[in-house]
């Protein structure tokens, strides 16, 4: 079906889709049957500027993810099918969706793309679950600088038992002066 020619007037619409699988960090396939344009307008916005939901015809769509290089996704292009194109957090793109399929049933996650390869609904879900990126990264710099605390201590400990020796050693033999004096 991606061998058919394309007319001029589509070629377009194509060649967008094209560039939107290709720049986005993850794409994520849902249906949308039985939604109305006020909860799909809800959902666009839930989901924030950076990311893009959009309904394209399934043979178009199709061509695009196959002129991009994305393979594995012919089996998800069936029925209505609307496209979530993630250009910032994919993390909290994946949530939004979820959160929001729990609200409104007729949405369902069918697949998607995630760093050009081909995942499952499973697999958005389990994106979902992750952190979001901002707090992932203060949870690494927490743990790097209780690192480097714990390395500083351990670089001071010979100096302070070194300090203490010194201190120990001076009181030791002013106590033998007083002594013998």
């Amino acid at each position: 079906m991606a061998d058919k020619p394309v007319r001029a007037d589509k070629a377009t619409a194509v060649a967008e889709l094209t560039e939107q699988f290709r720049s986005s960090n993850a794409t994520v396939l849902t249906e949308y049957r039985g939604l109305t344009v006020a909860q799909l307008t809800q959902l666009r916005r839930s989901l924030g500027r950076e990311t893009t939901y959009s309904v394209a015809k399934n043979t178009l769509a199709k061509r695009a993810a196959t002129d991009a290089g994305i393979e594995g996704l012919d089996t998800l292009f069936t029925g209505p099918t609307a496209l979530t194109f993630v250009s910032g957090d994919v993390v909290e793109a994946a949530k939004g969706l979820r959160e929001f399929a729990k609200a409104n049933p007729l949405l369902k996650i069918k697949g998607g793309v995630f760093e050009g390869k081909a995942i499952s609904a499973d697999e958005v879900n389990k994106l979902a679950d992750l952190e979001s990126r901002e707090v992932l990264l203060a949870k690494l710099a927490g743990a790097m600088k209780g690192n480097l605390s714990k390395a500083a201590a351990l670089f001071q400990a010979p100096l302070a038992k070194t300090a203490r020796l010194a201190a120990a050693l001076q009181d030791k033999r002013e106590k033998e002066g007083a002594e013998q004096a």
